[in-house]
């Protein structure tokens, strides 16, 4: 008897071992997709003017909301509307990063590497963690809200170094989430809930890398 609840158990263990493992592989799938299709809607709307962008920014936020109402009936659905999201957010943001390309080509690939290793160890350590980081999460939140209003400061005052401030504090911030959002990716056992998960990661992934754009592109001492 012992020995059967010993099996069960050990059972049990390595069932949800493989259950995390499979929904790790799965969500890093989902959020390399939707990274290439950002990167391709990035390069299609290269010459895009910031009127199409707004659009296609309203249109992917809407691809993000109606992912939450189609995973009830289709999970097929959750996905493509992943993929529309991260092909619509890239066109959305392609004329900022074909400015920026156009200013200094070499911050592109200089703000890539960064946003890799940035995520690949704020990834790691929120993972590996055993502390509770929901406390880190609630605080990255008022502190993105606190950073929304100083960037709508700086839009009518010019504060000295203010954009660099602007992004190293949006780094600050989207470490913590990184952190969050791999622990997240851990603790749950829901293959359903990749797609979500890879969306938090991509959003993490995207603001990353925009913010070291702007660090990259010296475009703050402007």
């Amino acid at each position: 008897m012992t020995e059967s609840v010993a099996y069960q158990q050990q059972y049990a263990g390595t069932t949800g071992r493989d259950q995390v493992h499979t929904l790790f592989a799965q969500t890093m799938g989902y959020v390399a997709a939707t990274t290439a299709l950002f990167a391709l809607g990035a390069w299609l709307g290269r010459d895009l003017t910031g009127a199409v962008g707004i659009v296609a920014f309203i249109a992917a936020f809407a691809c993000l909301i109606g992912m939450r109402f189609a995973a009830r009936t289709s999970m097929q659905l959750t996905v493509g509307l992943l993929g529309a999201f991260g092909l619509l957010i890239g066109l959305a943001v392609a004329p900022t990063v074909a400015y920026y390309g156009s200013m200094d080509p070499q911050a592109l690939w200089e703000a890539g590497g960064a946003t890799a290793l940035f995520i690949a160890g704020f990834g790691a350590a929120g993972y590996a963690t055993r502390r509770d980081l929901t406390v880190v999460a609630r605080v990255c939140f008022w502190a993105l809200v606190a950073l929304i209003v100083f960037g709508i400061v700086l839009i009518f005052v010019n504060i000295p170094g203010g954009a660099l401030i602007y992004s190293i504090l949006g780094l600050v911030i989207f470490a913590g989430y990184t952190m969050f959002d791999f622990q997240r990716l851990r603790q749950s056992q829901d293959i359903n809930s990749a797609p979500f998960l890879a969306a938090s990661i991509f959003l993490d992934i995207l603001n990353v890398f925009l913010f070291f754009l702007s660090i990259f592109s010296g475009q703050e001492g402007n």
